[in-house]
């Protein structure tokens, strides 16, 4: 034992009872998250950007880079961009 809890025990068995009123004061009780409101208000601080349907989608453009080419119209795209970027 230590000495502050001897001390303390002596106190307390010799110390003269001295008749006090007692208080009783209500309690409250919170239960778990019943006192939260249940509305949930979502504000934006930016507008959403609609995607751009312009741009075919990224299948559509596998697709096209894997079909197969005309000879001649393949020849004239040649010609044309050497054409265009010749000296």
């Amino acid at each position: 034992m230590n000495i502050y809890s001897v001390i303390t025990a002596g106190l307390l068995i010799f110390s003269p009872t001295v008749n006090a009123e007692r208080i009783v004061m209500q309690s409250t009780a919170v239960i778990g998250n019943q006192e939260l409101p249940k509305i949930l208000y979502i504000i934006p601080w930016k507008k959403s950007k609609l995607p751009d349907l312009s741009d075919p989608p990224l299948e559509t453009l596998i697709d096209e880079a894997l079909m197969p080419i005309d000879r001649n119209v393949f020849r004239r795209q040649v010609e044309y961009y050497q054409t265009l970027n010749a000296p």
